[in-house]
């Protein structure tokens, strides 16, 4: 039986990494050098960068602080990726083919995509027949209200009008290796996972999935480690913010004999 996975997550915006909190506030808290480096000395299973930059160039160095300078997107994912010994998925501002071949040439192993998903899922059946469906992870924005779901593209600004086993059908079609569910009202909020909607959403889908969005303690954790066909259990500021909390929770989880590398 294949383990699940534990897994960091980063945003990256304007070669910083940020603390993003409802997809609308990001705080700088680091660069991501010093971050990939403290990951890889914990030996996680998976690294997710997500780019939510403002403009496609920038420079981030800092001569004093003798801080590597990156100043745009690919100069980043560059960087990363001599700093990562672990596999790397890697998302944000994805729009065509090319921007993919780009992205996995530069050291990325998976590429994470959204609103390609609703606006052009063709450039995404075309990435599958390329790269492999393990190369493609469809990131799913949701929201979860009163027993609805509203999901969304292009950084949670535009709602899509789409059922649940519509939004499968299209994933289907796409033929992508995982999704990931991200609500964007827990993003941030460490207020616990959704752990109804999850449960509804990954019944539904025939390929693994990926959860993010709510992680406040460790008991969060344990929680959703218990739903039925959940591959991986992602987090951003719980991780960054939490002393050793990676190593905490991935020796919880094991303790409590959930199946976890």
């Amino acid at each position: 039986m294949l383990k699940n996975r534990l897994i960091p997550v980063l945003f990256i915006k304007d070669g910083f990494i940020v603390r993003s909190e409802a997809f609308k506030t990001h705080k700088i808290i680091g660069n991501v050098v010093n971050e990939v480096q403290r990951y890889s000395q914990w030996n996680v299973d998976e690294l997710i960068y997500i780019d939510i930059s403002s403009s496609g160039d920038f420079n981030s160095g800092r001569d004093d602080h003798k801080v590597p300078r990156v100043t745009n997107v690919l100069s980043a994912l560059e960087l990363l990726s001599k700093y990562t010994h672990m596999p790397l998925a890697f998302g944000g501002g994805i729009r065509d083919l090319e921007t993919i071949k780009k992205y996995i040439s530069a050291g990325a192993d998976k590429i994470i995509v959204n609103t390609l998903i609703f606006e052009d899922p063709n450039i995404l059946r075309e990435a599958v027949s390329i790269y492999g469906s393990q190369a493609v992870i469809c990131c799913i924005d949701y929201t979860y209200c009163g027993g609805a779901f509203e999901f969304f593209s292009n950084s949670g600004t535009v709602k899509q009008d789409c059922t649940p086993d519509q939004l499968v059908q299209r994933l289907e079609k796409i033929g992508c290796g995982e999704v990931m569910l991200h609500n964007i009202a827990r993003d941030g909020a460490a207020e616990g996972f959704d752990e109804a909607g999850i449960c509804e959403l990954t019944n539904l889908m025939p390929m693994p999935v990926i959860i993010c969005g709510g992680a406040g303690a460790v008991f969060d954790f344990e929680e959703i480690a218990a739903v039925q066909g959940i591959s991986a259990v992602a987090a951003g500021n719980f991780f960054h913010f939490t002393e050793n909390a990676y190593p905490r929770v991935k020796a919880k989880l094991k303790d409590k004999g959930f199946n976890y590398r």
